[in-house]
């Protein structure tokens, strides 16, 4: 049985600029259910940050629908970004002010909603020592390792209680070791909140081992080529488990094929008769 939060239909959307128009996506519609852990992949620059900033309500789209359900007791549905904090925005980048403290970075959000009560801070720091950051509560951002501040930025994501998480990328500027165990950490940090979350990603193995579900977008403009269930026989739901399970392979080939397949069109294209 679905329980839809987050419905898209029909979204069309295009970049205008003095050099002319650039369509970015075309006619895309799907359904995130309450809970569900949503990976988006594609070509680099087919639109996959953008669909997210349509999401946030940070972009308008210039066709189409964005439908939030709510139950029928709460009254009518409205879009997250006019009933703030629905919807929390983790970027690539940790955003952390250097001049504040970690635990003044992560209660930033509450601070400007004017939402610095004793519960919520109390809720911080218990997010702070269950992800190891409570002794470093007072250090500033440059003091931390990168998987840290990562760490520190999706806590003062959470400290808002967003309903859903849009994470575009949060984990591609650190190293490959550190990216395995804060993908993991927050993972575990979103699941057992029982959040709702989309990632956008490039790396496939990323996708697999953390979402149920993958949608596969087209070169731009880009539309839904695929949508991937995902499904692993492994106990529990750790990345690097799931890397062990014995469908991974089968899932990694198929998403490698439909992104490659992409990429040959994209080129034969560029490529003229005598050039």
């Amino acid at each position: 049985m679905t329980n839809p939060i987050l419905e898209l239909h029909d979204i069309c959307y295009s970049y205008h600029s003095l050099e002319g128009e650039t369509d970015a996506l075309s006619h895309i519609s799907f359904q995130v259910n309450k809970g569900e852990f949503l990976a988006i992949v594609g070509p680099s620059g087919c639109g996959k940050s953008t669909l997210l900033s349509i999401i946030a309500g940070l972009l308008l789209p210039e066709n189409g629908k964005i439908h939030f359900p709510v139950p029928q007791e709460e009254g009518i549905d409205k879009h997250p970004a006019a009933d703030c904090p629905r919807i929390g925005y983790m970027l690539q980048h940790d955003h952390l002010f250097e001049w504040r403290t970690i635990y003044r970075n992560v209660t930033l959000g509450l601070e400007i909603n004017h939402q610095l009560t004793t519960e919520k801070k109390q809720r911080v720091m218990e997010l702070l020592k269950d992800y190891g950051l409570d002794k470093f509560k007072d250090k500033k951002p440059g003091e931390l390792s990168g998987g840290m501040k990562q760490r520190a930025a999706l806590i003062r994501t959470l400290a808002l209680d967003p309903e859903i998480l849009l994470l575009d990328e949060p984990f591609s500027a650190l190293d490959y070791q550190t990216r395995l165990s804060v993908s993991s950490d927050i993972c575990g940090i979103i699941r057992s909140a029982k959040k709702t979350a989309i990632l956008v990603t490039h790396d496939l193995s990323e996708a697999i081992s953390l979402a149920d579900r993958i949608l596969v977008l087209s070169k731009r403009p880009a539309t839904i080529k695929c949508d991937i269930p995902i499904h692993l026989t492994i106990s529990g739901h750790s990345p690097l488990a799931s890397r062990n399970a014995p469908e991974y392979q089968g899932y990694f080939n198929q998403l490698w094929k439909e992104i490659s397949d992409e990429d040959h069109m994209q080129t034969s294209k560029s490529i003229q008769p005598g050039s």
